[in-house]
This record gives structure tokens, sequence and C-alpha cells, in this order.
């Protein structure tokens, strides 16, 4: 059904005449008079509905497939990056505390406690519902039985290939407005355009055409986007699969001077108080500037009419932006995207008024059915383009949308302030629901396209070598005063939030972390103690592996001579690279979004059972787990009545008193901020 009138999912400037459709010519009292020769111009509210996410095919689609993974009996700890105390801590934009600072939450480093949907009417979330990463061969199996033929695809050419255009071109109305107000799928998709990109030195996307820009800065009609270059996230990463692009524009009160005047000065300087508010650096500024003067700077949190546009690429590893015949963009990201996403800023969000409120797990969430966006219930509205099926972009289904919300949104109950509730998710990392400002380089190193730490192709790479090169120096973080990328390797001990070694990491791990190059031990082979489904052996090589990464990340051998993380730890080879984008191209061929996203080779070992007798759980059935097998679900709290009932209540075996010293992963109040 729909709900009742939101003032926010309007367009700002629009005044309210009618629902759900709004005419120009709706006055007062009097009949608006029209000359002939004039066309009516129709102006549809944006509307949506409240979805029960239990009609979902899977209504778990807030958690992502990395919370299911074990954690080698805590010698592997993904979960702190995204589960923690430490934003929320300082107050900077975010409500919520995931390592034990909200006792509502609990800590959900140590324990798989996820949250339930009316159940039992809806299937608990501790049963995994990502069959496609979790067991790739079904996912082959609905590839075969629809008769697709992954083998004759040409997976470079594809990648090659433009599907951001024909997409753009479909969105009616004007570039300058979020909304052109003119009901269609595609209204609401970012208004920026591919023949516009790559952007300028200093990040600002300018176009040939007046029609896409706001004014003309001397260098060409500049659109307000402007590039964000940061510090990757362990989840878009060559190595992993997909990387992305990031562009910000603020509405245009923020491009004007004081008299009113388009002037890139003044659009520069509120560019900067904004990406250093986000990063807790202000320095007593308490307003923006120019014709803004008066729109204070609130502590964690962009101003109304903040856009965000995030191009989601396959990797190409011959990418740099060096050559536009393979790809104008650099840092491995290929020509053709697999998602177009999009946020605006559509009304404020206080996160101290919320404190550590229940939220309402069982709310629905609000978006529309066929235009590609979702509310996040914490002030953005959140839009997505993907491929479909013959790989052009199309708008991603609520369900689809809800694995957004399950990162990008905050706690809050909107029957707290008198709206109707709507499903909230978030994760502790974020600052006002995003990701990449955080991480953002600071000045002008982090305006222009995002490079992936200044990645250069070798024109020498084989299919199966080192692909290239990084060329700027690993960033430190800024609490932990250690490089960001030694943070991640010294809990995860993996190449990506699966915890997952790929062989050639492991390879180059092999060779060069030994006794005779003065480390305390050999790199440990896991392969024969998976084989042999030995639980003990493998407890005991995670160990040792978690102990020698620390040894090699603190003498430094992770960087080379010039601080530059050593490229075998950060890139794909060709092939596979190609092989990878293969693998999720048989999840847009099936369109099986709604069961994941990342699809492996076999499934990793981080999501089979190998716990200790000590430390055994069972299916919810009773039956016990075999060694090596599957996780596809885990026990939960059956007594009727509870607070928890129907969530998880298996520990995840990450030990909270265990020091780092001693090797522990436990990191409860981690920040994704970098030193300046």
């Amino acid at each position: 059904m729909n709900r009742s009138f939101k003032p926010w999912l309007l367009p700002f400037g629009v005044v309210v005449c009618s629902l759900p459709i709004l005419f120009v010519a709706c006055g007062g009292g009097g009949t608006a008079a029209t000359s002939p020769a004039e066309p009516v111009v129709t102006l549809a509210a944006l509307v949506g509905e409240d979805i029960d996410r239990g009609s979902f095919l899977n209504p778990h689609a807030h958690i992502p497939a990395q919370c299911y993974i074990e954690t080698s009996h805590g010698a592997q700890n993904a979960c702190l990056f995204c589960h923690t105390d430490g934003v929320a801590a300082l107050k900077l934009g975010n409500n919520n505390p995931m390592a034990g600072g909200n006792p509502n939450v609990g800590n959900l480093q140590a324990d798989y406690s996820f949250g339930v949907v009316r159940y039992p009417f809806v299937v608990n979330s501790s049963i995994n519902p990502w069959a496609n990463t979790l067991q790739p061969e079904a996912l082959r199996a609905a590839v075969d039985a629809a008769g697709i033929k992954p083998d004759a695809w040409d997976m470079q050419a594809y990648v090659r290939q433009d599907n951001w255009r024909a997409a753009f071109e479909q969105r009616p109305g004007s570039s300058k407005d979020w909304d052109p107000k003119i009901s269609s799928a595609w209204r609401l998709f970012p208004a920026l355009s591919p023949d516009d990109l790559p952007a300028k030195a200093d990040g600002f996307v300018r176009s040939a055409m007046e029609q896409r820009g706001f004014f003309n800065d001397g260098q060409g009609w500049n659109t307000g986007w402007r590039a964000v270059n940061f510090m990757p996230y362990g989840i878009f990463t060559p190595l992993a699969g997909s990387v992305s692009g990031i562009y910000i524009r603020l509405s245009d009160t923020f491009m004007k001077n004081q008299a009113g005047q388009f002037d890139l000065p003044t659009y520069k300087t509120n560019l900067d108080l904004v990406e250093r508010n986000i990063q807790d650096r202000l320095k007593g500024e308490s307003f923006f500037v120019g014709a803004a003067a008066g729109v204070a700077l609130v502590r964690g949190q962009y101003p109304l009419g903040t856009e965000f546009a995030h191009p989601l690429h396959y990797v190409d590893v011959q990418a740099d932006g060096r050559d536009a015949g393979i790809s104008p963009y650099p840092g491995t990201r290929a020509r053709r995207v697999k998602e177009i996403r999009w946020m605006v800023k559509a009304h404020a969000w206080y996160p101290d008024e919320f404190g550590m409120g229940l939220k309402d797990e069982g709310a629905p969430v609000y978006a529309s059915r066929d235009q590609g966006w979702i509310e996040n219930g914490v002030g953005w509205i959140l839009g997505g383009w993907i491929e479909n099926a013959s790989g052009e972009l199309r708008p991603q289904t609520p369900s689809e949308l809800t694995q957004c919300v399950g990162c990008h949104s905050g706690n809050v109950r909107q029957s707290d302030v008198g709206q109707q509730p709507t499903y909230t998710s978030g994760i502790g990392s974020t600052i006002d629901s995003t990701w990449a400002m955080a991480r953002k380089f600071a000045g002008d190193a982090g305006w222009k396209e995002m490079n992936y730490l200044g990645y250069q192709a070798s024109a020498l790479a084989t299919s199966d070598s080192v692909p290239g090169a990084l060329t700027v120096a690993e960033p430190l973080n800024r609490y932990l005063k250690k490089g960001e990328f030694r943070v991640f390797l010294d809990y995860v001990v993996g190449a990506s939030l699966y915890g997952d070694m790929p062989q050639t990491v492991e390879v180059y791990l092999k060779t060069r972390i030994s006794k005779a190059q003065g480390y305390s031990g050999d790199w440990p082979e896991l392969g024969t103690a998976l084989q042999t489904k030995d639980a003990g052996a493998i407890k005991q090589v995670q160990a040792q592996r978690l102990k020698l990464i620390r040894e090699f990340t603190a003498r430094g051998d992770y960087l080379n001579a010039s601080g530059h993380i050593q490229p075998e730890l950060f890139l794909p080879t060709r092939q596979n690279a190609l092989a990878g984008a293969g693998r999720y191209r048989q999840v847009v061929a099936t369109q099986r979004y709604d069961f994941g996203k990342d699809v492996f080779s076999e499934t990793p070992f981080t999501f089979r059972y190998f716990r200790t007798a000590d430390t055994a759980y069972t299916h919810q059935d009773g039956k016990p787990y075999a060694l090596g097998e599957v996780i596809t679900d885990r026990p939960i709290n059956t007594t009727v009545g509870d607070f928890t009932y129907g969530m998880g209540i298996t520990p995840t075996l990450i030990d909270e008193g265990k020091l780092f010293t001693d090797g522990g992963t436990f990191l409860a109040d981690y920040v994704p901020l970098l030193v300046p």
C-alpha cells in the first residue's frame, strides 16, 4: 500500500498541491490561465510503498554474506571493520555501536546473533540465504538448466563494452536536478554522463555540453560532480573482483558566492568543509561559505541535497586510464559497470536523538517497485541499477536494494518521531551512512578519479603474472597508527572480508615468509589439513598464520622500498580477474542477485565446518555437522517469549579478552579515519 505523504520524498523547492501527482498550475482558489500554445507540465511525486521484507526471496538481504563466515577459532576477524563501537563513540554521524556498546544489539564480533523478521512466521536469519556464494555449484546448475554456455563467453570483450551510456540516455529531464519530477524508471539515475568522464585533474567533472553543467568555470561546463579518491575498503578491491568510482555533488547553493553567482573557489571551499567535517578535521568552522553561509556544519553530517554517484565496475587489470581503448577509467576500472549506485541526502537526521533505542526489526522497507530506489530511514534515498540478463542496466528491485540498506543506514525508530515504521539497518563504521569520504585522501590527492593507490598496468605482464604496480603509499590509520592495509592483514589474515586466501597470495607468502628469512617459522600450508578434515590441525595452522602475518607486517615486508603495497597482495592476474568476472556473469545471466553476487570457484573454507569438539554446534534440527560440511545454518534461541527468540546463539570464537600481543583479534573501536 502507499503510505502517508513524506515531504522529503519530493525534490527541494516543490510546492505540494496534490498527491500522488503534482500539477504546476494548481494554485489557490482560482482557475489557472494557460495559453493553448503552452503544454501543461505535470510533476510526478516520488511515492513508494511499504513492502514487507517477509515477502522477499531473501528476507534477510540486509545481512551480507561475509557475516556468515567462520573465524578459524578466532584467528580471523573480518567482523571488526563493520561491527565497531568506534565511530559512535566519537558521535561522528553514527549511532550504531555493534561491538558491545549497545546492549540491545550485543557484540556482533563475538556472536552470530542476527536479528529476525517476525519469526517463526518468516524463516530465521541464521539460515544462510546466499546460495550463489555458499554453493557455487547450485548457481552453475541454474546456468546449465537455462541452457546458458559460459564457456563460449569472451569476458575480456564483455568487460570492455560500455553499458552506462545507454542507461544515462534514458534519464528524463534536466541533469541539474537530482529528481527531474518525471515518472520514469530512470528518474533518479544519477545525472552523471560517462561522456563527461574521466574527471579533470582537479577531480571536477566538466562537460562540453552546456545543458549538463551549472556554470562555465573556464575549463568547461562544471557539472557539480567531483571525483573522490580514497583508500579502498576490503569489500571492493581488484582482488575481490569489483572496483568503484565515487563522485559527490552538492546542491547549487554551495556552488555560489555571497552575491549569488556561481563561483569555483567558493564551491571548492564548501567541498573542503564537507571533507573535513566527515573526517573530524574541522578547525572551528561552524558554517559553510558563500550563498550557503547560513547553513550550519553539523558534526559528521552532509548538508541536505548532497548526492553520491557510485559506478561499480568489473575489474580489467589492463585499465589504468592511459589507454581509452581499453577503458577511460584508472584503477583497474573496466568500461563495463556491474551497477550504478546513487544516494541523496533528502532530510535531516540527528543520530544523538535516538541513542540506544530499539529499532523495529520487522518494519517494512519503503521503496519503489519499478523506479530503483529505497529509503534508508535515516535521511537518505538510495538508488540502484544493475545488469539485466543481457548486460544492460535495469532498476533494482526492493529486495536487491535492501542489500544496500544493510550497510548504508543507522539506528532509529520512525514511530518515535511520528512517522510510520521504516526498516533501518546500517553498520558501525559508516559516517552519515557513507563509506568513501571518511577514507578519502586528504586535499588534492583525494580529489581525483578513484585510482586504487595509483595503479599502473605493465605492458610486459603475462596473463598469469602480476599485472602492474601501485604508485601511492599506504596511508596510516589515524587511531591505530598503522598502515590501513596492515590493519586489515593483521586481523583478517586474508584477501577480502570472506577471509579467503587466493592461490596467488598463498604462493607469494610462501616465498616471503620462512625461517631462512628470519621469521619464527615457515608459512604453513593449509590445504593438507583441509583435505584430511583435521579440525585441530586447521586451528593450529591458522593460529600460526596469524602470528606470521603479524611478523610480516611488523617488518614492513608487505610494502616495497617506496612504501607501496606489494602488488601480489592486492591485484589478481589477468586470467584470474577474467575468470572471476565470468563467474559473476553467471549471476547476471540467471538474475539470481537475491542469492549473492560474490561467486568463488569453490566454497571458501571459511564457510565449511571445522570446529573442534569443545566448540561444536549442530544444525538447527539437532543433526551434527560433519567436518568439512558446508555450513547452511546455525542454532537459534527457541525459547518463545525471550527477547532474542529466533536469533542466533552461536559464538564466533573471537575472544574479547585476548590481547593482540597474545594472538587476540578482537578490536572494539576501529575507526576508518586516516592520518591526513
